[in-house]
């Protein structure tokens, strides 16, 4: 018979671990996303915010070109169709913004084809400004030399005045929250390389757009000292906004502020016609005076008048 195997008595090895491949890093539009050590995802802050771009019916075409300027340089806005200004458009455009995701809303009313306004408002709490925009200037009609990549973020500068007083910073932060494009947007790009410049001059909020431009070798590296040397050149557009009245909610509510400098521009038109009708009576009066002035001082009636008439 054959020999009996020798049974092991030591303990047996430790099975071996499955090796397997590390778990892939979840991947999103702009990376591979790792997780933190601790195993928890990370809670922080991340601005989502989006602008809602429309406009009135019956609107001039320098006005929509102004607005359409707007929203090449700005990645994170949404345009959307024409809104009827009537009384109710402050229900409809809450409506629309909550329809496509936003969070703020910018409206370009137009009125009798000459006044733009344009509507401010944080959507659907408020609160919300109105303006006069005045100075208008698209890129079109100015044709400036400066050029920056489309999508990228802009820098937002304001002057000193926007901290004087409670409803120039209320503008501020809604101007910040507005037109600032959030950080790692889809659309945007991850670069700083034009600045928009908001000042306060005579109560008017004027805007600027400019490139910044830095002086670069020829393998596209910047040169030594070369930020010392960094110019702006303008890009466009222009315009000048006028505040009328700040409200505590969304396209209507409690009045926060109302500009008591504030000259609408039909009172204007009426004045300078005012002034046309003085002229015309002027003259109407200046012909009456003429008149009675002949009549009571008559020419003398000359002697030799009828002389050749024989």
């Amino acid at each position: 018979m054959g020999k009996k195997r020798k049974q092991y008595e030591g303990e047996l090895p430790a099975a071996k671990k499955a090796e397997t491949a590390p778990e892939r890093p979840k991947r999103t539009l702009l990376g591979w996303k790792e997780k933190p050590e601790n195993g928890q995802e990370s809670t922080g802050f991340r601005n989502r915010e989006k602008v809602l771009v429309t406009c009135s019916r019956r609107i001039n075409y320098r006005f929509r070109h102004l607005m359409l300027n707007l929203v090449s340089v700005m990645p994170h806005c949404k345009k959307d169709n024409k809104v009827e200004s009537k009384a109710t458009k402050g229900a409809t455009l809450n409506e629309l913004v909550e329809l496509k995701s936003c969070s703020s809303c910018l409206f370009f009313e137009c009125r009798k084809h000459k006044d733009l306004y344009l509507w401010m408002s944080k959507c659907p709490n408020g609160p919300s400004v109105k303006f006069l925009v005045n100075a208008v200037h698209t890129m079109e009609e100015l044709k400036l030399t400066g050029n920056h990549l489309k999508g990228s973020r802009p820098l937002l500068t304001f002057s000193s005045n926007f901290d004087k007083d409670p409803h120039w910073k209320l503008l501020k932060e809604m101007i910040t929250q507005i037109f600032g494009t959030p950080k790692e947007h889809r659309k945007s790009k991850p670069y700083h390389d034009h600045v928009f410049v908001f000042s306060i001059v005579d109560d008017h909020i004027w805007f600027r757009n400019y490139q910044i431009s830095c002086p670069h070798t020829e393998t596209d590296k910047i040169d030594r000292g070369g930020l010392e040397k960094m110019t702006l050149i303008e890009v466009g557009p222009r315009f000048c906004l006028n505040p009328i009245k700040i409200f505590g909610g969304s396209f209507g509510g409690p009045t926060l502020y109302e500009n008591p400098f504030y000259v609408s521009p039909n009172q204007i038109r009426s004045l300078e016609k005012k002034q046309k009708a003085g002229k015309y009576a002027k003259k109407v009066k200046a012909k009456t005076r003429r008149k009675m002035h002949e009549m009571t001082n008559p020419l003398e009636t000359d002697e030799f008048a009828d002389m050749w008439k024989e």
